[in-house]
């Protein structure tokens, strides 16, 4: 249930309203936009929202019809920007994320790192622990990998987003990591998600292998509940019939979610397409579609990588990309960060 205060509503009226959801036994949480403010009754128990329509300062209650509150677009108009390292993710910016699929070695790192940096890079992006299909696959290097990458990532003034794939691990990525990323098998990790809710910074919430638009958006209301509202969505392909490419990317996620969530949305083409040719089309059309953002694989030689090099461009690739994007993200209105 979502109460809308009036404009000219007092704080004794928010704080009047505050209390009487509290004495019903939910949890009340504000959202202050330019326009209204909107008080959101989180909780399972039913009510009758004339108990509030009558209060001072109320103009509206609404009953939500969706299991999703704190993520939905009723609860906040206006697009949420989550910023990074000076990069703008949401309402009219889109902000880029590129670096390799797994941390290998300092040398490999450093590399692709400097070649990103030549190109505007500022967030990069690489997998200490790889969560794999086949267990004989690349698992990762572990905690050096996040030594590596902050170092790295130090060196050339940018923020670091890694995957973590247990709540464990958590002290130790608050010692290297700007971005937490929630991979797709992790997507319904709830006790991590829970705890990713109580932290202060950012993540990357990947849509699952075969999950629908309101699953994904219902493991962010996980995190939003904890009291994190730093939420990128992330589509990165679902699974589909079609074998050619590693997934199906969902373009059409972009234009749904948005009109269903504030939060903003990014499109991982990598793992969408899993073929290197495929990448740049897909990015395209993602900013075309008007993608909050991208996070792309680059290896300075993929042709030798431990994991997907397939999928990862060239760092020249990713350079003339990222001319075409800028080219064609005014066109609907973006500005790439």
């Amino acid at each position: 249930m979502l109460v809308v205060m009036q404009a000219n509503a007092t704080e004794q009226d928010i704080e009047r309203v505050v209390k009487a959801i509290e004495a019903k036994g939910f949890e009340a949480r504000i959202s202050k936009g330019e326009i209204k403010i909107v008080i959101s009754a989180i909780g399972s128990k039913l009510t009758d929202k004339r108990d509030f329509e009558l209060l001072p300062g109320v103009t509206e209650v609404i009953q939500l019809t969706t299991n999703y509150k704190l993520t939905t677009r009723v609860f906040k108009s206006e697009d949420t920007i989550v910023e990074i390292n000076g990069v703008k993710f949401g309402g009219k910016y889109a902000g880029m994320i590129a670096g390799p699929c797994a941390v290998e070695s300092y040398e490999q790192v450093d590399k692709t790192v400097q070649a990103l940096a030549n190109t505007g890079v500022k967030i990069i992006r690489g997998g200490a622990f790889k969560p794999r299909t086949s267990p004989y696959a690349f698992q990762g290097i572990g905690e050096e990998g996040l030594k590596i990458l902050r170092s790295v990532a130090d060196k050339y003034g940018m923020a670091v987003a890694t995957e973590i794939i247990d709540p464990t691990q958590i002290d130790m990525f608050m010692k290297y990591v700007d971005i937490f990323q929630v991979g797709a098998r992790n997507m319904q990790n709830f006790n991590l998600l829970r705890e990713l809710g109580t932290l202060h910074k950012p993540v990357i919430l990947k849509r699952g292998l075969s999950s629908t638009y309101e699953e994904w958006l219902m493991s962010a209301e996980y995190i939003m509940a904890g009291g994190n509202g730093q939420i990128i969505l992330c589509e990165r392909g679902i699974r589909t019939f079609e074998t050619y490419t590693r997934n199906t990317l969902d373009l059409a996620a972009i234009p749904v979610v948005k009109k269903l969530s504030h939060l903003p949305v990014i499109v991982d083409p990598s793992h969408g397409t899993g073929l290197r040719d495929k990448v740049e089309p897909m990015s395209r059309a993602a900013i075309a579609a008007g993608c909050d953002g991208l996070i792309i694989e680059v290896h300075y030689n993929p042709d030798c990588a431990l994991c997907d090099g397939a999928q990862s461009l060239y760092p020249e690739q990713y350079d003339a990309l990222y001319k075409e994007i800028k080219q064609i993200a005014p066109i609907v209105g973006k500005e790439i960060l």
